[in-house]
């Protein structure tokens, strides 16, 4: 079967993503999901993108539009995790060129995310995909 692409709009389409989102995301709990997701949707125009196939979600990509001084609109990826029990069949790459189909329509210039450095078959998959390191990315916790 085809897969699908799609943006996840009612809690139980959000709810479906759980289980493959917590891949990457362990801390994530499951009572609290929906709501966080909603939260997000609401205060910063989160999205959900989920692949799906067979009726499973097979991939997910959680994105924003910003508008930045230096380069105007792009599109930020949170979040992109396929189902581990499925990875390299494609289905992040499906993803990413449909971000990539959604950030020029939206007149985006370009796409971003941030990956630990300790990631690195993720790497190699967004080097596949023509991303490139171009800064470093510095924080501090505040606690």
């Amino acid at each position: 079967m085809t897969p699908i692409i799609d943006h996840a709009e009612t809690d139980d389409q959000i709810a479906s993503t759980f289980e493959v989102m917590q891949q990457l995301r362990p801390h994530l709990e499951r009572a609290q999901y929906v709501p966080l997701i909603r939260s997000l949707m609401a205060s910063d125009g989160l999205k959900l993108l989920v692949l799906s196939e067979d009726g499973e979600v097979r991939a997910v990509a959680s994105y924003r539009v910003m508008n930045m001084l230096y380069c105007g609109s792009l599109i930020y990826v949170d979040d992109l995790v396929a189902d581990e029990r499925v990875r390299s069949r494609g289905y992040g790459a499906q993803l990413i060129s449909r971000l990539k189909d959604e950030g020029r329509a939206l007149g985006c210039s370009e796409i971003q995310l941030i990956s630990r450095v300790t990631r690195e078959h993720a790497h190699r998959f967004y080097f596949r995909e023509g991303f490139g390191i171009e800064c470093f990315h510095f924080r501090v916790s505040l606690s």
